[in-house]
């Protein structure tokens, strides 16, 4: 008898206290590996602090949660993050496709020339996203939709099981919205990655 799939993320009547004051509860819910799920909710309402549970970055008060089977910050290797913001995170001045190698071998970046399979693999995201045409170019001359390709190909390069992306749409103009949510469908049907996206309005992801 085959062992049952075990889920990107389990939570089980979880509670999240922060300062001392309860910012949620009964938080239960399962997302299948391999599945995609919209996580809604107001500024404040404690979105973040769910993401930072998943990441380990913060203990539960209450209840049990499990990424890909085990304790929270276990597994982060098996986990790609895009911040907000992203582009104030990496550097302004850092080229497109560095930017991707640092997701790749961030510890060892500087040291030496990059292996060429490391090359490879960063040319394959590039692919991947759309974003060979501007991938020797500075993350400063990029629009908001170019900046989110690159983000989100750096979060993949490392092959992670699971893509969290925290309001990956809520800089861009409608045009770049809807391309982002396609291109991170297509990612999910070709890599069969799980996706969790972060966000304050439910329009853009429908």
């Amino acid at each position: 008898e085959r062992d049952a799939p075990i889920s990107a993320l389990a939570f089980e009547d979880v509670s999240v206290v922060r300062g001392g004051k309860l910012i949620w509860s009964e938080g239960s819910f399962e997302v299948p590996a391999g599945g995609i799920v919209a996580v809604i909710g107001a500024n404040g309402s404690g979105k973040t602090s769910l993401l930072n549970v998943v990441l380990g970055l913060i203990p539960s008060a209450s209840g049990s949660v499990r990424v890909f089977g085990k304790n929270p910050g276990v597994v982060n290797d098996r986990i790609g993050y895009v911040p907000q913001n992203y582009a104030s995170a990496s550097g302004d001045a850092i080229r497109a496709c560095d930017a991707i190698m640092l997701g790749l071998n961030g510890t060892r970046w500087g040291i030496g020339r990059p292996k060429q399979r490391d090359r490879r693999r960063v040319e394959e995201i590039l692919d991947a996203v759309g974003a060979a045409a501007f991938a020797r170019r500075r993350l400063s001359e990029l629009s908001g939709g170019q900046r989110q390709r690159i983000a989100i190909a750096e979060a993949l390069v490392a092959r992670p099981k699971m893509l969290i992306l925290d309001e990956p749409l809520a800089s861009l103009d409608l045009r770049n919205q809807r391309e982002i949510v396609r291109l991170l469908a297509r990612l999910n049907e070709e890599l069969g990655v799980t996706i969790l996206v972060v966000a304050h309005d439910l329009n853009p992801v429908l």
